[in-house]
């Protein structure tokens, strides 16, 4: 983040046109002052980032000025210069909010040295403000899946690039999650991540968040404000939900991630930016083109390299091993000795087609467990899902993904049992399929084996369906 304005306040002629030249070839707006009166009198009209301050001034002392400018609204790094320089003083001036100390006669190369620790400084300070509200992580990558290990060889492909990532996906599938490890394993992890919720922010202020703007742009910029482009500054920029950028705003994106500059709202300077950019959608952005809602040459310039997290319910074999994870986490956390879950708990949860996705099961696993008694296993009740007639097909991917059978908890009279209706599934699908079991097997969404166990398990009970014509 550069600075711009630099106001020198310093009685002494020479010294005052000695900085005045320096700053000024290096491409900085400069103000000067003489005294502080007159530095007060800029301060309060005028926006700056960076103050340089003689300590003996005509007119008081700069110190105590100082500590006057600490309270203003914009609170410019100040430098503090002197011609009779103490350890004293310095320590003095640096817990008085000093941001570093200059004593005379100084070269250039100071000069330059201070200005690159000022511009890291504010950048940093701006985006730990930022940052101060970032989720933690919660392990939506984890997964032991085909599909999720083909996820986490695309992010580490991509991710030691430039190369721009549009990521998509339902609500509460991790893309998010996904932008932040494409972050954590590029040449940028050292620099800032900044996201913008392009979704979250109203339309008359979103040009702002992204770009800027300068003291009196509109009705309530009383102070300039650097924009997220500026924050993120030689690191990564998430535009999360971008299929909600208004359309006026998208030409003005789509300069931006051609030309890498840009202008605050209510400015004229030309601001140039280094900047990586993922987008994360949770929309049909093809479809938004089509009915006039998203420009396709914007859509073009984020599709770069496209990244599909898919749904939970296309990864069931994931289910289980978010649950337990988030169940550890959450038990944790609330101080709860929970461990474990019910069979029926299992079987619920993979007959669940969890439309709010890796989102929904933490937040479901969370409550569970709030209603779980300390010592005893999390009842399928506890979850509270709405099941309904999928709870068969949730106890046949039990045996499915290898999971072995443990005795079902009682069952009120009137009741069916998982195993009843598991049967009942299977004994169906062999109907409907002429007796087929290769076929009842892919109907089931179960391997050839364990259908072929099942119906061995029938058998020695002398309870075996319609014979079976063919494999």
């Amino acid at each position: 983040m550069s600075f711009e304005k630099v106001l020198v306040v310093e009685d002494e002629p020479v010294v005052r046109g000695l900085l005045t030249e320096i700053f000024t070839r290096r491409k900085f707006a400069v103000a000067t002052a003489e005294s502080l009166g007159a530095a007060e009198e800029r301060l309060l009209k005028e926006s700056f980032d960076l103050v340089i301050l003689d300590i003996r001034l005509p007119d008081g002392d700069g110190q105590q000025f100082l500590e006057r400018i600490a309270t203003f609204p914009e609170r410019p790094l100040v430098v503090m210069i002197t011609g009779h320089a103490s350890i004293e003083s310095a320590v003095s001036c640096m817990r008085a909010g000093a941001f570093d100390y200059l004593m005379k006669p100084f070269s250039p190369s100071q000069i330059d040295i201070i200005i690159k620790k000022g511009q890291a400084h504010r950048q940093l300070l701006q985006v730990n403000r930022l940052l101060s509200n970032a989720p933690a992580e919660d392990g939506m990558l984890m997964g032991r899946g085909p599909t999720m290990v083909r996820l986490r060889q695309m992010i580490e492909r991509v991710a030691p690039t430039d190369a721009t990532v549009l990521i998509t996906g339902e609500n509460g599938t991790g893309k998010e999650m996904v932008a932040r490890e494409v972050y954590r394993r590029s040449p940028r992890r050292e620099n800032p991540f900044i996201k913008v919720n392009c979704a979250a922010i109203s339309e008359n202020l979103i040009e702002s968040e992204f770009f800027g703007h300068e003291r009196g742009a509109f009705t309530g910029a009383t102070e300039r404000r650097e924009g997220r482009f500026e924050l993120a500054n030689q690191g990564t920029l998430l535009l999360d939900e971008v299929s909600e950028i208004p359309a006026p705003l998208q030409a003005k994106l789509l300069r931006v991630l051609q030309e890498r500059e840009f202008e605050r709202v209510g400015g004229n300077r030309t601001i140039k930016v280094n900047v990586r950019i993922v987008a994360t959608s949770n929309r049909d952005l093809q479809g938004y083109i089509k009915k006039g809602e998203f420009r396709q040459d914007l859509y073009y310039r984020l599709n770069v390299f496209p990244v599909q997290v898919p749904a939970l319910r296309e990864r069931q074999e994931d289910i289980l091993p978010f649950a337990e994870h988030f169940l550890a986490r959450s038990a944790r956390k609330m101080g709860i000795k929970v461990v474990e879950f019910s069979e029926s708990a299992r079987a619920a949860m993979l007959g669940y087609t969890w439309p709010g996705n890796v989102r929904e099961l933490q937040n479901t696993i969370e409550r569970a467990v709030i209603l779980s008694e300390a010592g005893r296993p999390v009842s399928a009740a506890a979850l509270g899902l709405d099941i309904g007639e999928h709870i068969d097909s949730g106890r046949v991917l039990l045996e499915a993904l290898g999971e072995q059978p443990v005795p079902m908890e009682p069952v009120r009279p009137g009741v069916r049992t998982i195993s009843a209706l598991e049967k009942e599934a299977i004994l169906a699908a062999i109907e409907q399929t002429g007796g087929n079991r290769q076929l009842s097997a892919e109907l089931l969404g179960i391997s050839i084996r364990t259908l072929r166990n099942k119906l061995n398990e029938y058998r020695a009970t002398d309870e075996q369906p319609a014979e079976d014509v063919s494999d």
